[in-house]
């Protein structure tokens, strides 16, 4: 059925799924690059060569132009799922358009993409919260003004952006209003890419998180200009299931060139780190020699490869539940981008609520700093051990990290067990806290890599953690053993009577 969502594979909040249109399932996480139809820079077949089934356009300038004399896919083929804008950013840019939102979305009715925005009105970079509250306002008004033809078309899957800016209260609201209205089959969220120009990546962490967690979890939500891939893993890891953006042309006519981690000016490359088929036949002083047009056209190639490449390497981080570590790798390669790092860990909560609880690919976490203490693995460890009801009136704490794992296997541990059966066992880990012995072949409690040498956040943040553990589980006596030479030696510290 048209407009049908069908998750996966879950991680984080992030989801692979498919999306039901009328010409064909769409797996998400998607990327929509931007098309423009009087002037292709990239042709069909090369997008699709590239590995692209699926592309956006500007509703208002097709109808503006006659282009399309008849339905889109007469023009463009069935062979693509076809997504139609409305005029937002003619709007953003120039201000009103002389289209009214009756006149784009009934425009939109008889050309048929598969999916449709109809003409909200962007908040931009609005500083001025009236100016920002009346755009969202205007936008769930006009959403509501064209529900007729929304509710008669519905083999078209309508979109309802939400708006706000920098105001979260306003998004909010906004996100709420819009995910009522059942004949809207996707939402999105608008005006990205003021804070992206501005590496105010924080920012749109928090405004992805305000939006999604105020909207319905089975609906497809879109984020609008997110064009950038070393941003896309981050706003996958909050929820967005697709992306649109002209950015990969836009970047190449400015002579810049797109890589998982940041962006370059052309002429500041000696070398290409990327081996799609534009970098592995030219070399940068060869693409600067060429023609302008040349040189465009096989930058905005690259720039699509790019952003290819990342959506895939996000898929397979969330096929392997590895999208945290995919993260937390990518946060260390710009300032902007740990920004954003932390913006996220703040929900950190909400990511464990979507986390699914069994991941049947993962064999092993792997954990780096104290960042990675707030992965929902071990946030769920925390509640259990919080949980958890002595057994025993003592407890008997071992420093496992030079024990063999799983610890109930490790000789020393059976030798201590033996000669302490009126203890409560546990063993003391980095990054953990304390791990019941007999929990701990559950996973990830042996199933783990870290560091050899531990920052000093991780060990205090850890030892912190056990003895707030400790003192909330009122032992009559606590031992420690094996942990003078250990990495969490100071544990010791603690009161052994309490």
């Amino acid at each position: 059925m048209i407009g049908d969502f069908e998750v996966k594979d879950e991680d984080l909040a992030g989801r692979i799924a498919v999306l039901e249109t009328k010409h064909g399932k769409l797996e998400t996480p998607a990327f929509f690059p931007v098309i423009n139809p009087l002037k292709q820079e990239i042709s069909l077949e090369e997008l699709r060569s590239i590995g692209f089934n699926n592309f956006i356009t500007n509703s208002f300038i097709l109808k503006k132009n006659g282009v399309i004399p008849n339905t889109i896919h007469e023009k463009f083929g069935d062979n693509f799922v076809i997504m139609t804008d409305s005029g937002a950013y003619q709007i953003l840019e120039y201000g009103e358009i002389e289209q009214t939102n009756r006149d784009i979305v009934s425009y939109e009715a008889k050309i048929r993409p598969d999916i449709a925005v109809f003409l909200d009105i962007p908040t931009g970079n609005a500083d001025d919260r009236e100016e920002a509250k009346l755009s969202v306002e205007t936008t769930l008004e006009r959403g509501k003004e064209v529900i007729d033809i929304v509710d008669q078309n519905q083999d078209i899957i309508w979109v309802h952006p939400i708006q706000g800016g920098p105001f979260l209260d306003l998004v909010e609201y906004s996100a709420k209003e819009a995910s009522r209205r059942a004949s809207y089959k996707m939402l999105a969220l608008g005006s990205p890419t003021v804070f992206l120009e501005k590496y105010k990546y924080d920012t749109l962490m928090d405004l992805i998180y305000t939006a999604k967690s105020n909207v319905s979890r089975g609906i497809p939500f879109h984020l609008f200009g997110g064009g950038v891939p070393h941003i896309i893993p981050f706003a996958v890891a909050l929820g967005v299931d697709s992306f649109d953006s002209a950015s990969y042309a836009i970047f190449a006519r400015d002579n810049r060139y797109l890589t998982g981690e940041r962006t370059y000016r052309l002429e500041d490359l000696e070398y290409f780190p990327c081996s799609c088929p534009v970098c592995s036949r030219y070399d940068p002083s060869e693409l600067l020699e060429m023609k302008s047009e040349d040189r465009y056209k096989l930058l905005a190639i690259h720039n699509l490869w790019k952003i290819k490449e990342e959506m895939n390497r996000v898929k397979q981080a969330i096929k392997e539940g590895r999208l945290f570590e995919y993260i937390h790798q990518k946060a260390y390669s710009h300032p902007a981008l740990y920004s954003a790092f932390k913006s996220m860990l703040k929900y950190s909560s909400y990511l464990e609520k979507y986390d699914p609880r069994v991941k049947g690919n993962v064999k092993g976490v792997l954990l780096f700093d104290a960042n990675s203490m707030k992965r929902p693995e071990l946030l769920r460890h925390s509640e259990f051990m919080e949980e958890l009801s002595p057994k025993k009136a003592k407890a008997l704490i071992i420093c496992g990290d030079r024990l063999n794992s799983p610890f109930i296997s490790d000789p020393k541990v059976k030798s201590i067990q033996g000669k302490n059966k009126d203890y409560d066992l546990f063993v003391a880990l980095p990054f953990y806290g304390l791990v019941p012995v007999m929990a701990s072949e559950a996973f990830p409690l042996s199933q783990f890599e870290i560091p050899d040498t531990l920052d000093e956040i991780t060990i205090s943040e850890t030892v912190s953690k056990i003895k707030e553990i400790l003192r909330n589980k009122n032992y009559a006596e606590i031992k420690f053993m094996e942990c003078e030479k250990s990495a969490l030696s100071h544990v010791m510290s603690i009161n052994t009577t309490l």
